[in-house]
Parts: structure tokens; C-alpha cells; sequence
């Protein structure tokens, strides 16, 4: 079975070439390529995507605006965000507005595709620069333990949604503390319910905000 994506991209050859990178992989098919963000929940229920490649600035509609709409309609759907800017603004904005991942254009279209995977494997994959950034973001909120405690979170809670805040996929979090996928899985979903939110991308927007990265 395949990932099914959906593009939305105003530029043409963008869109061209994601198609092309999505079609040439044996995980993913390509199911809907749209050039602005007009009509983006109408279109998304109409071609029933896995994840959504998303641009930020687009005609009719920002990206972020695509993704605040798309989330409330489809809690379940991943949301990779793609753009030429590198503006804290923007990468915050996305993130809180309930993106799962955070690329910049010029990414390699390989480190794309690993992030589709990411994403769909309940990871929050973002280019290295933006990953800088939101670490540099979440070093500067408040680190109290009575924050943590305002959750009730365990250290080992505490310590993997550190990995979720720096990009890593379940997979990743389960090598780096030398732990299989379904113990991490366990840990992520009790991390989910002690935060009240039902994505990575909602837990790691809420951990910038509490200073819990």
C-alpha cells in the first residue's frame, strides 16, 4: 500500500517535479496537484490524502491558513510545510498552526521523501536550519520543573517529547534511546493524553510554548 500525497504548490515546474519524485517511489502516488490554497478542505476531501505537501505563500489562501482549515476537518492528516523562507514567524506559525514537518525548498528531493516517511510514522522532520531554530525557540522558554509537572510527565515522557520537539521520527527516538518503535509508540500516546492533543505537531507546538523541549 501506498502513501498517498497531495500537492499544493503555485509554482508550475514545482509541482512538475514533486509529482515526478512522488511517482518515481515505490511508497508514495501522487493523488492531487493544486496551484493555489483556494478551496483547500473541498479539494483535500476530494482526493482523501495520507499527507499533504503544503507552500506557504500561495494565492487566495496562505499555506498556514490551508493548515489551520485542513486540521480541523482532518485531525489524522500529516501536513509538511515547504517554503523558500526561513522566517521564525512563518516556521512557528505553521507549527502551532498544526504542521507536522517544516522543509525548505531547496532540500534535496531524497531528504524530502525520508520525510514524508517521518511524518507518516508519527515523526515532525524539519530541515536542519528550521530544527535549529525551534531548538534555539524552545532554549529560550521558561524551563521550570513545575511546568513539567504542570503534565505530570515522567523524565522518560519528558525526554522523548524532547526528540519529537527536535524533529526525530519514532523510529529515530527508539535507536537514539536504545528501545523498540512499540515502547516509544506507548510513551508518545500517554504524552498525547497527559497533554490533551492528538499529533506531534500539536505536542511539540505546545512543548515550545510551555518551554518542555
Amino acid at each position: 500500500m501506498k502513501y498517498r500525497v497531495a500537492l499544493f504548490d503555485d509554482n508550475a515546474d514545482q509541482r512538475e517535479a514533486l509529482e515526478l519524485m512522488l511517482e518515481s517511489s515505490d511508497l508514495m502516488e501522487c493523488v492531487g496537484r493544486f496551484p493555489d490554497g483556494a478551496r483547500a478542505v473541498e479539494r483535500v476531501e476530494g482526493c482523501t490524502p495520507d499527507l499533504v505537501l503544503m507552500d506557504i505563500d500561495m494565492p487566495h489562501a496562505t499555506g498556514i491558513e490551508c493548515v489551520a482549515l485542513l486540521r480541523q476537518r482532518f485531525p489524522q492528516l500529516r501536513i509538511l510545510m515547504r517554503t523558500v523562507f526561513e522566517d521564525d514567524d512563518k516556521i512557528f506559525n505553521a507549527i502551532r498552526a498544526g504542521a507536522d514537518g517544516y522543509f525548505l525548498k531547496q532540500t534535496p528531493l531524497k531528504k524530502l521523501l525520508e520525510g514524508i516517511v517521518e511524518a507518516m510514522e508519527g515523526g515532525a522532520p524539519m530541515s536542519p536550519v528550521v530544527a535549529r531554530r525551534v531548538l534555539e525557540y524552545s532554549k529560550q522558554q521558561p524551563t521550570k520543573a513545575d511546568v513539567k509537572n504542570e503534565f505530570s510527565l515522567t523524565d522518560r515522557e519528558h525526554e522523548i517529547l524532547s526528540w519529537l520537539v527536535k524533529g526525530y521520527s519514532y523510529k529515530m527516538i527508539a535507536a537514539e534511546l536504545g528501545i523498540n518503535f512499540s515502547t516509544v509508540n506507548t510513551h508518545v500516546n500517554r504524552v498525547y493524553n497527559k497533554l490533551h492533543v492528538n499529533s506531534a505537531a500539536e505536542a511539540v507546538a505546545l512543548a515550545m510554548r510551555k518551554g518542555l523541549g
